[in-house]
């Protein structure tokens, strides 16, 4: 089976953020995962900057400075994208078990602790309104400053959120992590406007189809 690594130019500065948690928007940057249709959005370093930029986990200096550094600096950028990857297909198996009830692999739950602590180990507990926040010198750990607010995200859902509520968009092709949170909890897509749509012109055409035959 062939697999589409690319579908034009990579979107990951304007990916639509639906999955309601920083963590699934992260896995978000990729679909139809192993299938015909697959279309990655991390192909190299600067793209996961440019997307941590666009999901407000850096400043925009944080992300010019980044640019700079990555372009200059292969070794960092090829760093920098293999270990986002690592961490985004981590969480993914976490939540895609999780949504088909499963209990997620011991291995990856270890994989994101350490993960998290790694990360914790580079930032600074900083004071922000009436509390604190775990702050991060992205000129320093680049790395660091970007995954680290997205283990977080994750371990947050994991230890503190209704598991029943992570789910996967049920479009084809599509694949989608998200945080229902509806109050029904209902919800089945990525997107409405999106997959629903799809979905609802498939489902009437397969009625128009079968009425034709049956006619």
């Amino acid at each position: 089976m062939t697999t589409d690594r690319t579908g034009g130019p990579s979107r990951a500065g304007s990916l639509p953020l639906v999955a309601s948690e920083l963590a699934f928007d992260f896995t978000n940057t990729t679909s139809d995962r192993g299938g015909p249709n697959q279309l990655e959005h991390l192909r190299e370093g600067r793209d996961v900057v440019i997307w941590a930029r666009h999901a407000k986990v850096i400043s925009d200096s944080d992300r010019d400075a980044a640019l700079a550094a990555l372009a200059g600096d292969e070794a960092l950028a090829a760093r920098l994208l293999a270990e986002a990857l690592d961490l985004r297909d981590t969480i993914y198996r976490i939540g895609a078990a999780l949504s088909r009830r499963q209990p997620p692999a011991e291995e990856d739950r270890t994989r994101l602790a350490s993960v998290h602590a790694h990360c914790l180990s580079c930032a600074k507990l900083s004071p922000y309104g009436d509390g604190f926040v775990w702050r991060w010198d992205s000129k320093q750990n680049l790395s660091e400053a970007i995954r680290g607010p997205i283990a977080l995200s994750a371990l947050t859902v994991l230890t503190q959120q209704n598991l029943a509520r992570i789910k996967q968009c049920e479009g084809d092709h599509c694949g989608w992590l998200f945080f229902d949170t509806t109050k029904n909890r209902l919800r089945r897509w990525c997107e409405m406007s999106v997959c629903g749509n799809r979905a609802k012109v498939r489902a009437f055409r397969q009625r128009h189809f079968e009425a034709k035959t049956v006619g």
